[in-house]
């Protein structure tokens, strides 16, 4: 079975506070995009399922979070036998478009096909859960407003039709010592997550993308800061409504209403970086 496994981007992000249990709060609007890795599940050939990328230095087998939500299906269900996925890559890693998230929300809706399950999307969200907290809001796709660790989600009004740049400067950001940088009651700028969440309803495209924020951009050490401003400046010269970093970065997005002003965006970038792609929002899945 061949299935695409579209990347997100934070239209906003916001951490409320330090829960009990260790985690943080979240408050985001996400949104799936058109930008996607392929996969392809079918039965094991052996005894045990393989997870296999494009890309050799990313984890195998039961280290992959393909194979991850495979086994929390099973368990979940007690329906499906191992599969084998091979993944052809095109999201970029550790870049905060929950790439491996993406792929392991394609592994659930694959064996719920497979297995005739015949599960919904809310039930295999629920699933997914329990491999990664990005992995619920990939299920589900579109555009929602996600809570707790990012597995309460409710679903929004589509994000107006428009033309998304996003560029991944050639480092990575840890998550854990992002997290470990926040400080929740010194946190100064936050996103209008409500009013984002009125435009969107609006239909205003302009006027989400000028609400955007992430609050992770505050705590990135200074070199890598420099770079990700240097980006979001790059593309609201070239006629981007708003710019922001997406999880915990380093990636950077920006919306275009004119496809012209996002080629031109995505040509100036390309001089600089590999990883520039042009997409649109993707639509959910049914």
């Amino acid at each position: 079975m061949e299935l695409t496994a579209n990347a997100k981007i934070n239209l906003t992000l916001d951490i409320l506070r330090k829960r009990e249990d260790g985690y943080h709060e979240l408050q985001m609007v996400m949104q799936a995009v058109t930008l996607a890795d392929q996969l392809t599940v079918a039965p094991a050939k052996g005894p045990e399922g393989d997870a296999v990328a494009d890309l050799r230095f990313l984890p195998t087998g039961n280290k992959n979070l393909a194979q991850v939500a495979a086994a929390v299906f099973r368990q979940a269900t007690g329906l499906g036998g191992e599969v084998d996925v091979s993944i052809r890559k095109r999201v970029p890693v550790c870049a905060g478009l929950a790439g491996g998230s993406a792929d392991a929300a394609a592994v659930l809706r694959a064996m719920n096909a497979l297995t005739g399950a015949g599960l919904s999307l809310e039930e295999l969200a629920e699933i997914g859960a329990r491999a990664g907290s990005d992995v619920p809001f990939c299920v589900l796709g579109g555009t929602a407003l996600a809570e707790g660790r990012g597995e309460r989600l409710t679903p929004l009004p589509a994000l107006p039709p428009c033309h998304i740049v996003i560029c991944k400067p050639p480092f990575s950001i840890s998550t854990p010592q992002l997290f470990g940088r926040v400080n929740v009651r010194k946190i100064v700028r936050r996103p209008d997550t409500q009013g984002v969440l009125a435009a969107l309803k609006a239909g205003d495209l302009a006027g989400v993308a000028r609400r955007m924020y992430n609050v992770f951009e505050d705590v990135v050490e200074r070199r890598p800061a420099a770079e990700i401003a240097a980006i979001k400046a790059a593309l609201i010269d070239r006629g981007a409504l708003g710019a922001s970093m997406s999880g915990s970065g380093p990636s950077v997005f920006g919306l275009f209403e004119r496809s012209d002003a996002a080629q031109d965006a995505f040509s100036l970038l390309r001089e600089s970086f590999r990883d520039v792609f042009v997409c649109r929002p993707a639509v959910p899945e049914v």
